[in-house]
């Protein structure tokens, strides 16, 4: 579909882009800071540009938020995941290699660390790097403690989501947030029994926190606070 990128002050290059699927126009700033605005074929690409425009202010605040959440690299970085030990270092070209649980990343040598492609590129595979972790662990760790409670759920899916950890349908099909795996073991273990306790109460009544009191030591209230101090947004 046509796409056409136009500069917006003070926000830059903003990227415009028909799409046949969409409904509404729709705004986002990527882990890279791009924009985009993303729109129905009844609209125009004067009209989207105005949108975003309108928008300034909210695309300035996502950019901020992105650039303190973003994780810190150096070219020495390296980080612990749940079943792998990951590298970032130069190279010839963007390239990934793993041998066993050790997997190296590599940039362009000509490219410095906080290039936003870098960044990009960076982020994404790291992203991967859990979604494969969160395939193997969650739905074995759901499935657990669903059998030790006595839950019933009928699948669960894994995606990269940026409003919530985790959902529960009414036909008892649970999402969750790969980002979980960056979480501690305990505040993992809680949201997977908030999304089990879903399939049994569908909204945040007394009774729902009863029966989620009932299987984590009374303590849902506490746990519920503390998971607040992450967002799936910034990890």
């Amino acid at each position: 579909m046509p796409t056409k990128v136009v500069q917006i002050y003070p926000l830059g290059n903003v990227t415009l882009s028909q799409n046949a699927r969409s409904r509404s126009i729709r705004l986002s700033v990527r882990q890279n800071r791009k924009i985009l605005v993303s729109f129905p074929l009844f609209v125009t690409f004067r009209e989207a540009a105005l949108f975003a425009q309108k928008h300034t202010d909210w695309i300035i605040e996502q950019q901020k938020k992105l650039t303190t959440s973003l994780p810190k690299f150096s070219e020495e970085s390296s980080l612990q995941t749940r079943f792998h030990q990951v590298s970032i270092c130069r190279g010839q070209e963007f390239a990934v290699r793993q041998q066993k649980q050790a997997i190296e990343i590599f940039f362009p040598g000509e490219k410095e660390i906080d290039d936003p492609q870098v960044l990009d590129f960076l982020q994404q595979t790291i992203n991967e790097v859990h979604r494969r972790e969160a395939k193997l662990f969650l739905p074995q760790r759901l499935h657990e403690l669903a059998v030790r409670h006595g839950f019933h759920y009928n699948r669960v899916t894994i995606r990269n989501n940026r409003s919530n950890w985790g959902s529960c349908s009414g036909r008892n099909h649970i999402s969750l947030n790969l980002h979980l795996m960056k979480l501690p073991d305990h505040l993992i273990d809680f949201i997977l029994l908030h999304e089990l306790a879903h399939t049994q109460v569908k909204n945040h009544s007394a009774e729902f926190y009863r029966l989620l009191d009932g299987i984590t030591q009374g303590r849902a209230r506490e746990l519920a606070r503390e998971v607040k101090k992450y967002s799936p947004y910034s990890m």
